[in-house]
């Protein structure tokens, strides 16, 4: 029997971001995959959302506003990532991805999330994540974006 392919440090947390985006996604005939969602933090992982003044969150906090907008005006939300870099150094890392959001099927945003990830046990986890999103004074740079030789 062959041994399975050993993928990369870089490669597991790509994947862990790649989960973790599309389990965000729903529609209105199919929900968020919440708790694969949740499975990817620490339990006590804060999260940072892009809105000012600073307020920290909870996984749990961010679940219940979310699974609540998706109740109400929110009716499809699609998530993906674009673009990421990833920095390893022994059982530590830290990730930078570009995304896009797609709310309501129209309403198109860009943004850049940051992950602080701790491999314990030989998993990859979220141990915190603060995000901002694209404006007119700030972009997403190219390279986050997936776009090729920048």
């Amino acid at each position: 029997m062959k041994p399975k392919a050993q993928i990369s440090d870089e490669q597991a947390i790509e994947a862990v971001i790649e989960r973790q985006f599309s389990s965000l996604s729903w529609t209105p005939g199919e929900s968020a995959d919440w708790g694969t969602f949740k499975s990817d933090f620490f339990p006590d992982a804060p999260l940072y959302p892009a809105i000012r003044p600073v307020k920290q969150q909870s996984v749990n906090a961010f679940i219940k506003r979310l699974s609540g907008l998706a109740e109400t005006n929110l009716r499809s939300f699609d998530e993906k990532v674009l673009g990421t870099e990833v920095r390893v150094f022994g059982n530590v890392a830290v990730a930078v991805a570009g995304c896009e959001t797609v709310e309501n099927e129209t309403e198109v945003n860009r943004g850049v999330e940051m992950l602080l990830l701790v491999k314990d046990a030989g998993r990859w986890r979220i141990a915190g994540q603060a995000w901002d999103s694209e404006s007119d004074e700030v972009k997403v740079p190219p390279y986050l974006k997936g776009v090729e030789g920048t």
